[in-house]
């Protein structure tokens, strides 16, 4: 089992909102790419981040966007259309989406829209 299973998303959840403000991207955006991901409203995900829950529990309690699929590329030096637990490959979705953001790309382009 990797280290990353058992780590409470809310620690994560800060340091992807500290890496978007570096770009000048908001957590209102962060949050929007984390909605469009895993379904999770406004209050189901403060309900998650006060939790500290893990990312084993954050993601089981996610319903993935029909969507998710259409997600590709390099992440981490990861393709992460390869990864094949799919836990992690969860997670690699999710860190792709970020980095997205992070990279400057339109919402539009990140949701697939």
């Amino acid at each position: 089992m990797h280290r990353i299973f058992t780590t409470s998303f809310a620690s994560v959840y800060l340091l992807y909102v500290k890496k978007l403000e570096r770009k000048n991207r908001t957590k209102a955006e962060l949050d929007q790419v984390i909605e469009w991901l895993t379904g999770f409203d406004e209050a189901a995900l403060s309900a998650h981040l006060a939790a500290e829950t893990t990312f084993t529990d954050f993601f089981a309690d996610a319903q993935l966007n029909p969507n998710a699929s259409l997600i590709t590329g390099v992440v981490c030096g990861i393709r992460v259309e390869n990864v094949e637990d799919p836990l992690m490959k969860k997670i690699r979705l999710l860190d792709k989406l970020v980095d997205e953001l992070f990279k400057g790309k339109k919402m539009e382009k990140v949701l697939r829209a």
